[in-house]
């Protein structure tokens, strides 16, 4: 491993009025070996940001939510992956949200999103649940159901891949 971006990121589990959750289908675009994955919005928490913050522009750039409630911290996690062949060791904080369904605002995505990005999709818990490929973060589908359920842990849960 040569160079590595360490960074600080927030993600976020968004909810829809109908409890459906917004996710983003990626691929690698320097590694199409790569199978893709369904992951939660978010990204690095720029200078001076909050997380919070953070969740807010990402999920405008990202996906078009406008004005969404970001409510609580629940999971923490620390990741170590390669993407777009840049090594990343990142500690993330991950929020639950909601917001009007309304995905129609501009995306302002970053050049190697672009190139990853293939779509964004309200889904229906259960239906995701049921699925089984890769997620972002990897242990997404174990978690989940808690917070579906309503529960807010605080302190936020570590969630980082055993």
């Amino acid at each position: 491993m040569g160079f590595v971006i360490r960074r600080i990121a927030a993600r976020v589990v968004c909810f829809d009025p109908d409890g459906r959750i917004l996710l983003i289908r990626s691929s690698d675009p320097a590694d199409r070996s790569k199978p893709a994955w369904w992951e939660l919005p978010g990204g690095g928490i720029d200078g001076g940001e909050t997380a919070e913050h953070a969740i807010a522009r990402e999920l405008a750039e990202e996906a078009g939510v406008r004005d969404p409630v970001i409510g609580p911290c629940v999971w923490t996690q620390h990741a170590q992956f390669t993407f777009a062949g840049w090594d990343f060791d990142q500690h993330e904080r991950i929020h639950v949200a909601t917001c009007d369904g309304d995905t129609t605002g501009t995306l302002h995505l970053e050049a190697f999103e672009a190139l990853a990005f293939e779509e964004s999709r309200w889904w229906d818990p259960e239906e995701f649940l049921a699925e089984t490929g890769p997620t972002v973060p990897p242990r997404l589908r174990e978690f989940l159901p808690a917070i579906i359920a309503g529960d807010r842990p605080d302190p936020p849960i570590d969630i980082t891949p055993l």
